[in-house]
């Protein structure tokens, strides 16, 4: 059984970066055939594919972010990272990782909370 747990903070300040770690365990990142990405909800609002990264280390991204995201990960500890640069409190959001294959999302994190805020 696949899970993946977000750890990160709750609360940054506006203009800093904010940094999620997504944990997995039952499952290896570098397996072929899978997307390990990072979505978000603001409140009120529909979930945002933010970007993945595949098993070779590829990443892809919405281009609504504007490049400031970036997903990196540590195979050594099978997990990865999403980086938001220059936060606004439009970035405030509940952010899920989630591992996706050629269909949907399979397995989902439960989700952090993040509020951007001074």
């Amino acid at each position: 059984q696949v899970q993946l747990q977000e750890s990160g903070p709750g609360l940054v300040k506006p203009s800093q970066t904010l940094s999620l770690t997504c944990i997995v365990s039952g499952g290896s990142i570098t397996t072929n055939y899978y997307a390990w990405s990072w979505i978000r909800q603001p409140p009120g609002k529909g979930l945002e594919w933010m970007g993945s990264i595949v098993y070779n280390g590829d990443t892809y991204y919405n281009p609504s972010l504007k490049s400031r995201a970036s997903i990196s990960r540590d195979t050594s500890k099978n997990q990865f990272t999403l980086h938001v640069s220059s936060v606004t409190p439009e970035d405030t959001a509940v952010y899920s990782c989630a591992r996706r294959n050629d269909y949907h999302f399979d397995y989902w994190g439960q989700g952090t909370q993040v509020t951007v805020s001074s």
